[in-house]
């Protein structure tokens, strides 16, 4: 980490653990106790299905939950904050940052027996991660070389700075994959997609639409001794009351990612035999955005975007619809990320009667009742989601806009705000890691404009000033002038305001207490969990 001290990176990530304003819950993850082999371990999250197990693209945290039980990275961060080895043994950057050499771990198969090799890592970083998942930190990569079977070293035109590399390697898009099963066809529509053929501890075994996915243990894993279940179920339940019923049946031991409200999982933990953790969610803090439809008439000018913005209380949002288990969103960059948050940006704090002044001044007056008319989508994937759009509908009525609220399930939701952008407003929920590129810029940045990629650019946003920052910090290796570019990144997402995180909220992950070994990752959710095991 030559560009960054340890010190300011455990400083800035420790502190995006918690929620100064959340009220307190009960915390217990027993890692103590030696691992059980055998059983099955229900999972959850508090989403719904995803539309594939595997989505090249992203395609949110659902597929993610799901594809990282059968591909893994070259890298993981820890609880510690510390890279750690996953595929690889070792990266290491060349003195001038124009290279990393990947010494890969030997003795790993596919789970259909082939050998994991380097051709497999050249194929995924030149046909995979460069074009589909990661984007704007790979546009200086022009070489991926195989010095022997389990050796690559990664040529780049122009620097790229170690913590976003290794980064990127243990983040959402660094997923490792087949190439002799990905060489034939497009990637983005492979079979394989809804049955991955992985490096992980767990084998797919079926899909049941509108149930559950089945794993089996990977007998030839290579961590000694794991994984130590027998099989893992992960299933959707549509609402968090079905969840929280399940977790008192017995048919549910761990769910991720706010399974229920607050207030439901303070109730399961009073009964004894359940722990809530808020541990795991370090480099994946979750933010619920509003975009706007910058190709929309009314919505394209900001002068209307800062309006409607200043009629919405944020505050209210994360104290009613999330319980105070959230805080009020500031800018792109997020408040508990001291590495590159600065909160001397534009904001829009709630004021109802300045934005009927801005919106009058901006040419939109109240005429015949109204000033006009916004489609609002709010996906449902989340019942907060629903909430949130209903006070979004009244809060804008309250200044003379008319509102047509839309709240279509998941898969029509993904259609309507990525491939038809049939929305002028639209709610969405992302983690954001630490490192800004490529997560957190995709959003704003133009190459993030990706028809029917999901979670990426749907407001189609596009400033070349905003683009060549990004492109700079993506370069940069010195953390100072890092931190300035980041900066300069959130001045003009906030001045121009094509979306805005409405409220930052805390994670937590609920578990009955036969489950051992879970929430030991920065972003837990994505973990193959090959470690965790259960009491019989």
């Amino acid at each position: 980490m030559s560009d960054l001290s340890r010190r300011q990176f455990l400083l800035a990530s420790a502190s995006g653990a918690a929620l100064s304003s959340a009220p307190a819950l009960s915390y217990a993850a027993d890692a103590s106790a030696t691992p059980k082999r055998g059983g099955t371990l229900v999972a959850t999250w508090g989403g719904l299905e995803p539309q594939a197990l595997f989505v090249p693209a992203g395609g949110g945290n659902s597929p993610f939950f799901t594809s990282t039980k059968f591909y893994e990275r070259l890298l993981k961060l820890g609880t510690d904050l510390k890279f750690h080895p996953v595929l690889a043994e070792s990266v290491e950057p060349a003195k001038d940052f124009l290279s990393y050499t990947v010494k890969l771990r030997k003795g790993v198969k596919w789970h259909d027996g082939q050998p994991f090799t380097s051709a497999d890592l050249v194929f995924t970083v030149l046909q995979y991660w460069k074009p589909i998942s990661v984007g704007v930190p790979l546009a200086g990569l022009n070489a991926a070389e195989a010095t022997d079977e389990h050796t690559v070293v990664l040529r780049f035109t122009q620097t790229i700075s170690e913590f976003a590399f290794k980064s990127i390697l243990a983040g959402v898009g660094g997923l490792v994959i087949p190439k002799h099963i990905y060489e034939k066809g497009d990637i983005a529509t492979n079979a394989a997609n809804n049955s991955p053929v992985g490096t992980g501890p767990y084998k797919y075994k079926e899909w049941v639409r509108g149930s559950h996915v089945e794993l089996v243990r990977n007998d030839a894993y290579w961590a000694p001794g794991q994984p130590y279940l027998d099989r893992l179920i992960i299933r959707w339940w549509r609402d968090p009351a079905s969840r929280s019923a399940a977790f008192e049946a017995g048919e549910l031991h761990l769910a991720v990612f706010n399974p229920f409200p607050p207030p439901e999982i303070e109730r399961l933990v009073k009964t004894g035999k359940f722990v809530a953790e808020t541990g795991g969610y370090q480099n994946a803090t979750w933010q619920t955005y509003l975009h706007f439809n910058t190709k929309n008439e009314v919505t394209s000018k900001v002068e209307v975007r800062r309006a409607l913005l200043q009629a919405i209380n944020r505050k209210f949002i994360a104290d009613t619809v999330y319980f105070k288990y959230a805080e009020p969103g500031i800018g792109p960059v997020r408040p508990s990320n001291e590495l590159f948050f600065n909160a001397d940006i534009p904001t829009y704090p709630f004021d109802p009667e300045k934005a009927k002044k801005l919106l009058d001044e901006a040419g939109y007056p109240v005429k015949n009742g109204s000033r006009f008319t916004v489609k609002v989508l709010a996906p449902a994937w989340f019942e907060e989601n629903v909430k949130t759009g209903n006070y979004i509908k009244q809060a804008l009525t309250d200044i003379g806009v008319k509102v047509d609220l839309i709240t279509p399930d998941r898969a029509t939701s993904l259609k309507l705000l990525f491939t038809d952008y049939d929305f002028d407003i639209g709610l969405t929920n992302n983690g954001t890691p630490l490192e800004l590129v490529p997560e957190v810029t995709m959003l704003y940045t133009t190459d993030g404009i990706i028809k029917g990629a999901a979670f990426r650019n749907n407001s189609r946003y596009s400033n070349p000033k905003l683009d060549e920052v990004v492109t700079h910090l993506a370069r940069e290796v010195n953390y100072e002038k890092r931190k300035a570019l980041a900066h300069e990144f959130a001045r003009i997402a906030n001045t121009d305001v094509p979306l805005l995180p409405l409220v930052v909220n805390r994670s937590t992950t609920v578990a009955s207490k036969k489950v051992h070994n879970h929430s030991n990752a920065a972003n837990y959710t994505g973990e193959s969990w090959g470690d965790l095991w259960i009491d019989s």
